[in-house]
């Protein structure tokens, strides 16, 4: 029996690829490279060359990548046991390769020998850059250090890997392990009827009667903003901020307690080893932020100037509570409450505006954005392999001529991974035969799914996570770059990486945007003008709130990997934090660390404070498109060409200057937030 994994195709054969396909392709796969680079060095080691170094790895990274991204991909999007042991089965084993890799001192040597080259004298600045990247990678895998600590080094990155995808299994695990069955439907008042139609859909599926309620996060967003049973949300409250943990309904199934330690304990040994003082400063060496200082400076003085605000938007959602009968307002009151209170201040919910966001007219208004600001034109093609029938795959060209392709899989199903995001499922390059090899992205959202014969229709916080995510893909996707390893993504400062996502989010906010995205599912109407101002009007509604809530996430995240071994838990760190910015304290049994798999199973370890860095510059690139029209083509082209066709050619504060002009300001941010005194 062939195997897909080892074959060559144009995308992947996505329904062919079984478990037992994984194990044997990688380690096929590993043990050709090896043998490649041995070879390789043979000719390379004395006298390099471009073709023959960098080029010559690309075409051994991109065979290992063609075969593990999708099993990474499916891992997230189809998971299952048989999949998750022969996923598990590799991450050691690439681990390994990937740690010897960075410690092959011919490797290194060679690479060095080609940036002193004459040649390199020549080259261009992406090729300058790559050469860059690759000898600071070689130190911080270790290529300086004595072999027992090299040995060491590629024992603790085996171990994490490993610890970081079981805490995404466990999550995963923990997420899937809780429902509750409900057969009254008095219990479900004041939920609207497409999140009830949709717990009814969860429960035919199960063979159940009545509606089923799951922490699949559609079902609790809708349990927590609408239901009026107060016992309900407490449960459900309950049950989703334990996931995971040593409380809750489940307590003590799925801990990922232990494993927040270890994690946490390797990484900082990782950073002692190569010379860091801790983790964050390990975490800066290849970000744009320049010291721990800063980026603890630039979190605290945004505290100082957001908190205010929040005290400011508590004060007035307890007043309301209040006046509604709820004089103690619970974590588990927030959400109900805050939507209450947006409804009557601003006479706009959530779900009111959802029928003008059917799925398809969002996505041709997002699509004529950008092909108005980029001058690109996307198609949708059929007739292709795919891992659910609902996912979607797009193409853009420019000019009549390919650029790249991307699928959408949009919503909430069993088995899938939480969150939303993209990564990038092939790099644009130029072969070393010449061919130009086009980049193909996966955009990934958990929307809550089209029910009884109605479209998918999004929430406007749905359709800016659509946005945001579409953003990623465009930067993966446009890139003008010819090189693997900094074309599209690859390359980019992590606290950059967020802006053309959180710049894309713009668009759900202007009111030439919204004519676009907008249209309401049976009759075609735009959002009528009331409904518009008034969304506008509470654009920056309990602002101060989600910004002390993002700053409280992005402070413990760094406080955590600067200060491990200091005695403190993880808990004492993070309840240290909300001492300093929070304004609403969850209770003592909350265990929200323990589900933030952005720091402990994703790329964010000190490192989630860069939604909010790179905030600062989306929000100060877009202030140019307010001053001269938020669809002018000019702006968006001189975007195009500055930010995204560059990838991670050069460093992003070089990428921002050249389009804006100047350095980033913070004004902007505050403006957009409306968290300073001209917005208040």
């Amino acid at each position: 029996m062939s195997n897909p994994l080892l074959q060559d195709f144009d995308l992947p054969p996505y329904s062919q690829i079984k478990a037992e396909h994984v194990e044997p392709a990688i380690d096929q796969i590993l043990a050709d490279n090896r043998a490649a680079i041995a070879a390789l060095l043979e000719t390379q080691q004395s006298n390099p060359s471009w073709s023959g170094l960098v080029l010559a790895l690309d075409e051994l990274n991109a065979r290992l990548g063609r075969a593990w991204s999708p099993v990474s991909h499916l891992n997230a999007v189809c998971n299952s046991a048989e999949l998750r042991a022969a996923y598990e089965a590799c991450l050691p084993k690439l681990s390994e390769f990937w740690t010897e890799m960075g410690q092959n001192k011919p490797l290194f040597e060679a690479y060095e020998a080609l940036a002193k080259s004459p040649a390199a004298t020549g080259f261009e600045v992406a090729q300058k850059t790559i050469l860059e990247h690759a000898l600071r990678d070689f130190r911080l895998s270790g290529i300086d250090l004595p072999p027992a600590e090299q040995q060491r080094y590629g024992e603790i990155q085996m171990k994490l890997s490993e610890l970081t995808s079981r805490f995404s299994n466990q999550l995963l695990d923990a997420t899937q392990a809780w429902t509750k069955h409900i057969t009254d439907e008095s219990q479900l008042a004041g939920l609207p009827d497409s999140a009830k139609a949709q717990m009814a859909q969860a429960a035919r599926a199960k063979e159940l009667d009545g509606w089923l309620i799951s922490l699949e996060f559609p079902s609790y967003y809708a349990v927590m903003t609408y239901a009026d049973d107060r016992a309900l949300r407490e449960e459900l409250y309950a049950a989703y901020c334990t996931r995971a943990s040593d409380q809750g309904p489940n307590a003590g199934q799925f801990d990922n307690g232990p494993l927040m330690e270890q994690i946490l304990d390797l990484r900082q040994e990782l950073a002692r080893l190569l010379g860091f003082a801790h983790y964050g400063e390990l975490s800066l060496a290849s970000k744009m932020a320049e010291n721990t200082e800063q980026v603890l400076h630039f979190l605290r003085d945004l505290a100082v100037r957001s908190k205010p605000f929040a005290q400011r938007d508590l004060q007035e959602l307890k007043a309301f509570a209040a006046e509604q009968g709820c004089a103690d307002l619970q974590s588990w009151d927030v959400g109900y409450y805050s939507e209450k209170l947006r409804q009557q201040r601003y006479s706009i919910s959530q779900e009111q505006v959802r029928a003008w966001f059917p799925i398809d007219k969002v996505l041709s208004g997002l699509f004529a954005i950008v092909q108005k600001l980029y001058g690109i034109e996307i198609t949708e093609l059929q007739g292709f392999d795919s891992w659910h029938p609902d996912v979607r795959l797009f193409e853009i060209r420019e000019n009549g001529q390919h650029v790249g392709r991307f699928f959408f899989d949009l919503y909430a199903r069993a088995n899938k991974r939480g969150g939303a995001w993209m990564d990038g499922a092939r790099d644009k390059r130029r072969s070393a035969s010449g061919e130009l090899i086009s980049p193909v992205a996966n955009l990934v959202c958990n929307f809550t799914p089209a029910v009884e014969g109605q479209p998918a229709l999004l929430t406007h916080d749905e359709v800016t996570t659509l946005f945001h995510e579409f953003g990623h893909g465009l930067h993966h996707l446009l890139t003008r770059i010819e090189h693997a390893g900094v074309s599209g993504i690859n390359g980019v400062a992590w606290d950059a990486v967020e802006l053309p996502s959180q710049f894309m989010e713009n668009w759900c906010w202007e009111p030439e945007g919204l004519a676009l995205i907008s249209g309401h599912f049976e009759s075609g109407e735009p959002l009528p003008k009331d409904l518009l101002d008034k969304m506008l009007a509470a654009k920056n509604f309990q602002s101060g709130l989600m910004m002390v809530r993002q700053l409280e996430f992005s402070l413990f995240d760094f406080e955590l990997h600067a200060t491990h071994g200091d005695g403190r838990s993880v808990l004492e760190v993070l309840e240290g934090i909300r001492d300093e910015v929070a304004v609403i304290r969850p209770p003592a049994f909350n265990r929200f660390a323990n589900s933030f798999a952005h720091i402990f199973a994703g790329g964010y370890a000190a490192g989630y404070y860069s939604y909010k860095w790179a905030e600062v510059l989306s929000a100060d690139a877009f202030s140019l498109f307010e001053e001269q029209g938020v669809l002018n083509p000019e702006t968006g082209r001189a975007f195009r060409e500055a930010i995204l066709a560059r990838g991670g050619s050069q460093e992003a504060m070089r990428l921002f200057v050249d389009f804006r002009g100047r350095e980033p300001s913070i004004d902007a941010l505050l403006r957009h937030s409306g968290l300073s005194e001209e917005a208040a």
